[in-house]
């Protein structure tokens, strides 16, 4: 009798927890994506557009670590030219040093760097934003729970709090994320960048570019893996069918005793 009630405890507390996780699960925003599916491939004028709004709006708080602005003009990727690379590179000062008195020194960037660091640290990025930390992005998408679909929706989900809700100084009202509270506050609005490409840069295109960039951060390989692995297909395929003629015909040879 008492095995029975811990085991109907566990299904009432297990039942209660699914039902208020359900209930408390929002639909993500849902667009096209050019890097979905077998075929999958990334939009060029999308990335180097993403990579202006992470230039102009969020590397001012998030850095990208992993990423080095060599990457900018690789295959796969934006597809920056050589030449726009550098000067990319060459628009930022870098740490560099020590020289031959010993002192660190600044210098323009160059394609081997890392992309520049907003702050010199953890604690001096937590300082300046009021305790929390912002995130690295060089692979956020695979951190977080929905991928593309949720920093999309993320950065579309500001509104003003639910009747009922208060919120402290410097916390903002978020219904994609997590809690439904975030300190940062709307990082978009409309005509935020200039696209020189004449694009109209309106909160939804400029959350698409920048979540496609993020994307292809987080995997610079994704088009190369789409190509493999259609030619593993697609010899797999070849594969089975001279097979399954091979087996016909070495079984053509045995006569059945039926």
């Amino acid at each position: 009798m008492k095995n029975l009630s811990k085991i109907l405890f566990i299904f009432l507390f297990t039942f209660n927890f699914t039902s208020l996780n359900s209930a408390e699960k929002v639909e993500y925003l849902k667009t096209d994506w050019s890097f979905k599916g077998l075929f999958g491939k990334f939009d060029r004028g999308a990335l180097q557009r993403g990579y202006q709004v992470y230039t102009e709006v969020c590397a001012s708080c998030h850095s990208m670590k992993y990423l080095s602005y060599r990457n900018l003009a690789e295959k796969g990727g934006p597809e920056f030219t050589e030449a726009e690379a550098k000067v990319i590179a060459a628009s930022f000062e870098v740490t560099d040093g020590p020289n031959a008195d010993g002192e660190m020194f600044q210098r323009p960037g160059k394609l081997s760097d890392k992309f520049v660091m907003p702050y010199e640290n953890v604690e001096a990025a937590k300082a300046a934003n009021g305790g929390a930390y912002p995130p690295d992005m060089s692979v956020l998408i695979k951190a977080r729970g929905g991928g593309a679909d949720y920093i999309y929706s993320l950065l579309q989900g500001y509104e003003e709090p639910p009747i009922g809700i208060t919120l402290d100084d410097g916390v903002y009202y978020n219904k994609y994320m997590y809690g439904n509270m975030i300190k940062m506050s709307a990082p978009l609005s409309d005509g935020a960048v200039e696209y020189s490409d004449g694009t109209q840069a309106s909160v939804q295109q400029m959350s698409k570019d920048v979540t496609t960039f993020l994307m292809w951060a987080a995997e610079p390989h994704l088009e190369a893996r789409h190509q493999m692995g259609f030619k593993a297909i697609v010899y797999l395929i070849i594969l089975t069918v001279l097979v399954y003629f091979s087996m016909k015909k070495i079984w053509s040879r045995v006569e059945s005793e039926v």
